[in-house]
């Protein structure tokens, strides 16, 4: 967590001066629509990091406000950035748009409407929550940087019926009724169940709740964002999921029952940037002796069949010939052999030539009982400069150090695991996905196989080995092929620990790591298929959580073993960039253009259409075009990708990703 002193946060000290102002006004307010609204509760400088970067910090108060029975939950940022003005007459924070801060705002979300709340209390840091709604999806995270969650749940208590997951002691579940009756009603997937029970009804008008949001409007307060109370009220409510272990888990289990107001809520996780022209689409193309098209004209078709026209769509002016000359499948090779492979090993066993090593792997992969050893180097477990003799002395340490990681949890007794909550709960968690986890392949097949028992030891030794981030569902599918592979368990520990410091902001509970990498995303689909981008806006997609599987797993569940252990070794070698799965994403999509937008598909479709796919995408095909695409759009595809998104290394390894706080506060 980054630290940063308030006190020379200009943005934070304008917000401080207003809040005198607006105090005055919010009275005369509350008093005013006293008969209609009751505000519960209200905290000032409550904070969305839409990015790393604190000029695009927006702040604003966070209310629970209550009418009649109902209670719902706001947060309005604070003025627009160009009325905050300081001392000196500048502008403190001209990053954050009027847009911005009207995408981020949360605007009457009845709290009938979210199943639980995760909430983070670090010993050194600002404190935050996630409101995770009923569908399973999530708003960005809150950051208090007064302080104040404990409060915040205290009051909440007084008004909602909440209790602390057992699985996970940070995360407090509202609308979870005990009861027996109202148990069997909430099995029935009533779409009003939980508001009787708790004595509200989404039916009720949120009248009073968009009075007081509007009545901000004089103070320079933003009031604008989704209603989601009024919008949607009186719809289906799908099933209440399952309490979730990680917030990853909980998208990644429950990612069938996305529906509309999930939709709308996690749009507010990214900005909107229809509007927002790339310096490239911005450009005339260029007259040239011979053809030139775009990337984003490449094969697409309208829904009559025709040939969308050159000056129809603005996008990379790139030849379409010098495209096709890259293509990967032209000229794929065969696969690595060990004569090759030894003629890349010095004489102390130094790789000579590492670059050229990954571009060869990367058009030809490698023969299957290679990858026992190249894969320790692509991973990052062993160093290509090191020596046969450093990686066995590495190997003798490194097999005597997980023996020493692996006692801790195996020397724990069932006295101490009885007062030991947070390893019951991961042991039950690792041992219940283990054999669900690629039972189909003969090396995991059949009851009692001591390789799912491997598979497990090595998902628990990692969880001791990095406890702030422990174990989340999604982990047993990237070790799985890797314990395949290398058949050892030293040896795929430290290989899995290697991609984990890549991969390992994935499962980041606050879902940062997934955030940064769908933003990029969608700049690179806006960038590289203008036509499907403005599509996506049209339909209210631009969050692509449709991608969201792809991504978490490495299109782990998209691939047959085979398949998935070439793609993998693709993307190892960083050959063309290190966020090469973002291409992936984007060639896939670009694929089905046609019939998305052909169809007119919606969120829901689109996220049935994509979860339909697996097992039906031609992966050298989908390579060829990735690598077309990235390779078309050069330092612009790479500009439209944040520092230190995964699967990069951490700008900063000492920073503590993964540190979460079980202190009590019910």
């Amino acid at each position: 967590m980054e630290l940063h002193d308030l006190c020379d946060d200009p943005y934070y000290a304008a917000s401080q001066r207003q809040d005198s102002a607006s105090n005055l006004s919010c009275d005369s307010d509350q008093m005013r629509d006293a008969n209609e609204f009751e505000l519960v509760y209200s905290k000032e400088n409550v904070a969305i990091h839409p990015s790393q970067y604190a000029s695009e910090r927006i702040i604003g108060r966070l209310r629970i406000i209550k009418q009649s029975s109902s209670l719902f939950l706001t947060w309005i940022p604070y003025r627009t950035a160009s009325n905050l003005v300081g001392t000196a007459g500048r502008n403190l924070s001209s990053s954050v748009s009027e847009k911005d801060m009207n995408l981020y705002t949360i605007k009457s979300v009845p709290l009938t409407s979210v199943h639980s709340i995760r909430r983070h209390i670090p010993t050194i840091g600002w404190q935050y929550i996630i409101v995770i709604l009923s569908s399973g999806l999530a708003f960005p995270p809150l950051y208090f940087y007064n302080g104040g969650v404990r409060e915040f749940f205290a009051i909440l208590k007084q008004h909602v019926f909440i209790v602390r997951s057992a699985d996970d002691a940070n995360v407090f579940r509202l609308n979870d009724f005990q009861d027996s009756l109202q148990k069997s009603l909430s099995s029935l997937e009533l779409p009003r169940v939980l508001s009787v029970a708790n004595g509200a009804t989404l039916h009720h008008s949120p009248s009073a709740v968009s009075a007081i949001d509007n009545s901000k409007r004089e103070n320079g307060i933003a009031s604008g964002g989704v209603s989601t109370a009024s919008k949607h009220s009186g719809k289906k409510k799908y099933k209440v999921p399952d309490p979730a272990h990680d917030l990853s888990v909980q998208v990644l289990e429950k990612f069938s029952l996305v529906t509309k107001l999930a939709r709308d809520a996690t749009t507010q996780i990214f900005r909107e940037i229809q509007d927002t022209r790339s310096p490239l689409r911005d450009k005339k193309l260029q007259n040239s002796p011979s053809p030139v098209t775009t990337v984003s004209q490449l094969d697409y078709r309208t829904n009559n069949n025709t040939r969308t026209k050159p000056d129809d769509i603005e996008g990379i002016s790139v030849d379409s010939k010098s495209v096709r000359s890259y293509v990967r499948g032209k000229k794929m090779k065969l696969p690595l052999t060990h004569e090759e492979w030894r003629a890349f090993l010095g004489r102390e066993g130094r790789i000579v030539d590492s670059t050229t090593l990954r571009k060869r792997i990367f058009y030809g992969g490698m023969e299957n009982d290679l990858r026992k050893e190249v894969w320790k180097f692509l991973l990052g477990s062993y160093e290509y400069d090191s020596t046969f003799a450093e990686r066995e002395y590495l190997d003798s340490v490194k097999k005597s150090e997980y023996e020493s990681l692996k006692s801790q949890w195996k020397s724990i007794s069932e006295t101490q695991a009885r007062r030991f909550t947070k390893f019951r709960e991961r042991k039950g968690l690792i041992e219940k996905d283990v054999i669900r986890t690629d039972r189909s392949i003969p090396y995991y097949e059949g009851d009692g196989n001591p390789n799912v028992t491997i598979l497990r030891d090595i998902l628990l030794t990692y969880s001791f080995y990095n406890f702030d981030l422990g174990y989340c569902q999604g982990m047993s599918d990237l070790l799985s092929p890797i314990l395949f592979v290398i058949r050892d368990e030293s040896d795929a520990f430290w290989s899995f620990v290697a991609l984990m410091e890549r991969l390992g902001p994935n499962f980041n509970r606050d879902q940062s790591g997934m955030h940064t990498q769908l933003f990029a995303l969608m700049k690179l689909v806006e960038l590289l298929d203008h036509p499907l981008h403005d599509y996506f806006g049209k339909a209210d997609c631009l969050n692509y959580f449709f991608c969201f599987r792809w991504i978490l797993i490495q299109f782990k569940r998209e691939f047959n073993y085979k398949e998935i252990m070439q793609l993998w070794e693709v993307l190892w070698t960083h050959h063309l960039s290190e966020h090469f799965h973002l291409y992936i994403c984007v060639a896939i999509l670009k694929t089905h253009r046609e019939k998305i937008i052909g169809e007119e598909m919606d969120f829901d479709s689109i996220l049935k259409f994509v979860n339909g796919l697996s097992g039906k995408i031609d992966l050298d095909a989908v390579i060829s075009d990735a690598e077309a695409l990235c390779i078309s759009a050069g330092e612009h595809g790479a500009a439209c990708i944040p520092p230190g998104t995964p699967p990069s290394l951490p700008l900063d390894s000492d920073a503590q990703l993964y540190a979460q706080q079980d202190d009590e506060i019910l």
